[in-house]
């Protein structure tokens, strides 16, 4: 059951993208604006709206860790926002000043995509702000880009109705002429990665003009190289689809469109689930939660509607709780205590019993890296907490914290098979195992390139993130 939670009615002009993080929901509009709001009780951000670019805003995305936001807009701009601060900590010019429409951050957010109306992509460093490389990849204009979620190619998708696979020196790896006829809307990764033998597999959605949703397989050869086949194609929708998102877990496809309908499907068959039907005007957006069964839509209406699905999983229920009255949050449960907010640690002492600490914490901005590096000496230096017992409570509660960053006790699959710790960086070899991206990278420099689960030969040296891997070892750590 796909269920509305909340709607937000802030946006002056037509709604044309939304984003989530873990925490957050930004939404882009052609009132030149981009507004964040979290996602615990749907309230803005104090520096919200950014307000820094020119003309309408036409695209924005998270990094994968969600400390920065890009957005690019008409005026040519693709700007990079800190998540903590609201300040432009990038204005990254497109070349030759087009007019950008569409933005995405690669999965280690190393990279950023900006594609242009003079058929121009821009691949940008984030660490340096700098142009990497530029090309021409249409003759039309650039409405889709997307990173594989190995993050070693890109797709773009144009008026022109191509698909069009790159690697990451902007050279051509694969063209899937008249993917879409009348123009591509909108494509976007599965965060899934099939590993079949000597073949590495990406799943892949796209909608366009032809009113159409197609889910492709794009395959990467160790000896024959690049393809792209279909899967299936979706027309339950009678308009063009002018966006679409896949679920985390990649079973869920959802897609909006000018008949004003959101469509939801099972993404493994292409059922149809479910239509919604709440928006009055074209669905410009759709984009889903990287961490729970969490969408948001975005209209012409000017509204933006944020969705639940139930699926069972009481976990996923719980983690869409929003604060209330005698109600734990726990949102902040889903991170890295050194990822925790101000606002995180502020759910934490309450949780803890300590409320009467939250002004004082609040007042020094602490933060999760800041909380687990506290002592008894702090506490007493900068706190004024005269109550000793609250003093040792507190204390206490902090040690059971760090005690969690090196508990013992991991499940066997969080540890390398080579090195027997637990991963940081896990990534999905050729042999299908998990390991340690420095240990593998360690171990495939040798002369033996064998697997060293299997002792096979590895038929590629490709080593794709297990993002789903790394965020399940995150939320084990946050709640031992």
């Amino acid at each position: 059951m796909t269920s509305l939670v909340h709607t937000l009615r802030e946006h002056r002009d037509d709604v044309n993208c939304c984003a989530l993080s873990q925490r957050l929901l930004a939404t882009c509009s052609g009132d030149k604006t981009i507004r964040v709001y979290s996602l615990q009780d749907f309230t803005e951000l104090r520096f919200s709206p950014l307000s820094g670019h020119g003309y309408a805003v036409h695209c924005c995305c998270f990094s994968s860790c969600g400390r920065y936001l890009a957005s690019c807009s008409t005026d040519a701009v693709t700007k990079v926002w800190s998540m903590s601060t609201g300040e432009v900590v990038g204005a990254l010019e497109h070349p030759a000043r087009s007019p950008v429409r569409v933005c995405a951050f690669s999965p280690d957010a190393q990279h950023l995509l900006s594609g242009a109306s003079d058929g121009t992509v821009a691949l940008w460093r984030v660490s340096s702000k700098t142009l990497q490389r530029c090309s021409r990849v249409s003759e039309g204009t650039v409405l889709a880009c997307c990173f594989s979620p190995c993050g070693q190619m890109f797709v773009t998708g144009s008026t022109q109705g191509e698909l069009h696979l790159w690697s990451m020196n902007m050279s051509s790896l694969y063209i899937q002429r008249e993917a879409h006829d009348l123009g591509v809307n909108c494509c976007q990764f599965s965060p899934q990665i099939c590993i079949d033998g000597p073949a590495v597999k990406f799943r892949l959605a796209s909608g366009g003009q032809d009113n159409q949703l197609r889910v492709w397989i794009v395959s990467q050869h160790a000896t024959a190289g690049y393809e792209m086949t279909l899967m299936f194609t979706l027309s339950a929708q009678s308009a063009p689809v002018l966006s679409c998102a896949i679920s985390f877990d990649g079973q869920l496809l959802v897609s909006g469109s000018v008949d004003k309908t959101v469509a939801v499907y099972n993404a493994d068959g292409g059922e149809l689930l479910h239509t919604l039907t709440h928006h009055d005007r074209y669905v410009t957006a759709c984009a889903f939660s990287p961490c729970m069964l969490m969408f948001a839509s975005g209209s012409m209406d000017k509204t933006v509607n944020v969705w639940r699905i139930e699926d069972g999983n009481a976990q996923s229920s719980e983690c869409l709780q929003m604060t209330g009255t005698g109600r734990k949050s726990q949102g902040y449960s889903r991170m890295l205590v050194s990822d925790w907010s101000e606002e995180d640690v502020c759910d934490w002492l309450c949780d803890e019993g300590l409320e009467i600490l939250v002004d004082t914490f609040r007042a020094q901005n602490i933060d999760g890296a800041e909380l687990i590096s506290l002592n008894k000496e702090t506490l007493d230096a900068y706190f004024n907490i005269e109550s000793v017992g609250l003093r040792g409570k507190v204390m206490r509660k902090i040690e059971e914290l760090r005690s969690t960053l090196m508990d013992s006790d991991v499940p066997d699959e969080f540890l390398c098979p080579v090195t027997r710790e637990l991963m940081k960086d896990p990534v999905i070899a050729a042999d299908g195992y998990s390991y340690e991206r420095e240990a593998l990278e360690t171990w495939i420099r040798t002369p033996n390139h064998t697997s060293p689960m299997t002792n096979l030969p590895l038929q590629t040296n490709l080593l794709t993130p297990n993002r789903s891997l790394k965020m399940a070892i995150q939320r084990w750590k946050a709640s031992q």
